[in-house]
């Protein structure tokens, strides 16, 4: 894929970042909210976009934006890539009904599995990254991760 094309993507991804991370509760009192560090990080990815769109529009072969590699016509590659973006999608449908900690550790389990792990190997790396994610942003940082099922149990 051209780099015109990645950068484009980003820009709009950085671009619907900053326009959710508007609609986050203003803190009273506070000049800063929690919009703050989401609109800075996506505002830096405008700025790599645009760098991309920049190269890769230089560098550009005449109608060829978008050229598939050996790997998209791997199946075993493109069913990888599915998986991924399935993980994504579920836990944006999902993460607030099933929790965080289910769900990681779900779709970690999957990934690592597929990707060449054993199934123990597997479960205990998913289970491990789980916990760790959830104690940094859950803990340290005090972002609020969705609870979802395990909400009876929340500590």
């Amino acid at each position: 894929m051209n780099d015109a094309v990645t950068g484009a993507i980003l820009i709009l991804f950085a671009i619907a970042v900053i326009l959710h991370a508007q609609t986050f509760p203003r803190l009273h009192g506070q000049d800063y909210g929690p919009d703050l560090f989401p609109t800075i990080i996506a505002s830096g990815l405008i700025l790599c976009g645009a760098i991309l769109v920049g190269k890769g529009w230089a560098t550009r072969r005449e109608g060829q934006l978008v050229l598939l590699g050996p790997w998209a016509r791997d199946r075993r590659m493109r069913l990888n890539v599915a998986l991924l973006v399935a993980g994504v999608l579920a836990y944006i449908l999902f993460a607030n009904v099933i929790g965080f900690i289910p769900l990681s550790f779900v779709i970690l389990a999957v990934l690592t599995v597929r990707l060449g792990a054993s199934p123990l190997a597997g479960l205990a790396t998913a289970a491990a990254a789980t916990l760790v994610i959830h104690t940094i942003f859950a803990k340290l940082l005090l972002v609020p991760l969705p609870w979802g099922l395990l909400l009876p149990v929340a500590w």
